[in-house]
């Protein structure tokens, strides 16, 4: 891809480097946030995510494969502060569940700000063409909503409840 931005493509490209980026940093953050969570549900969500997680990088690097390009070369600053939010609820002196509490917030944050993004790269693949990357750019898109489904009733079952 060109320095500059010049068309739909570039742009597209430049997204799906982000993404990759974002996936990648996720998998290191999703151990520490398992490792973190007392509730043995939410624990086992980032664990799952966690694995879900790795498919959503291989599916970047196959649409990657299929543009001739490479996935390197971006660093997601969102994905960054995202994480930086993660070690910080971490890190407080909380009670263990009010922990829990944050860790969902914070998670769910990452979904959505994952949601937002492979529905745009999506669309955007469906503008240039690419059908197998929309495609698996939509199964991405339908477990990120999905997860973001999960922690928000792992919150409202009882997490929220128990932190208040």
């Amino acid at each position: 891809m060109s320095s500059k931005m010049e068309n739909l493509e570039d742009l597209y490209e430049d997204l799906l480097k982000d993404l990759y980026s974002a996936e990648k940093q996720e998998v290191k953050a999703l151990p520490k946030m398992a490792e973190g969570a007392v509730s043995p549900d939410l624990q086992k969500a980032f664990e799952e995510h966690l694995k879900q997680t790795t498919h959503h990088v291989e599916r970047i690097e196959d649409i990657f494969a299929g543009l001739g390009e490479t996935p390197r070369g971006k660093m997601c600053v969102g994905m960054e502060g995202l994480i930086e939010e993660e070690n910080e609820i971490l890190q407080e002196d909380a009670e263990p569940i009010v922990t829990d509490a944050g860790l969902i917030a914070v998670a769910q944050k990452v979904e959505h700000y994952e949601i937002a993004s492979y529905g745009t790269a999506r669309a955007w693949a469906e503008k240039l063409g690419y059908d197998d990357a929309a495609h698996l750019l939509q199964e991405t898109l339908d477990e990120e909503t999905m997860e973001n489904e999960k922690l928000t009733q792992i919150a409202e079952s009882h997490v929220n409840m128990e932190a208040r």
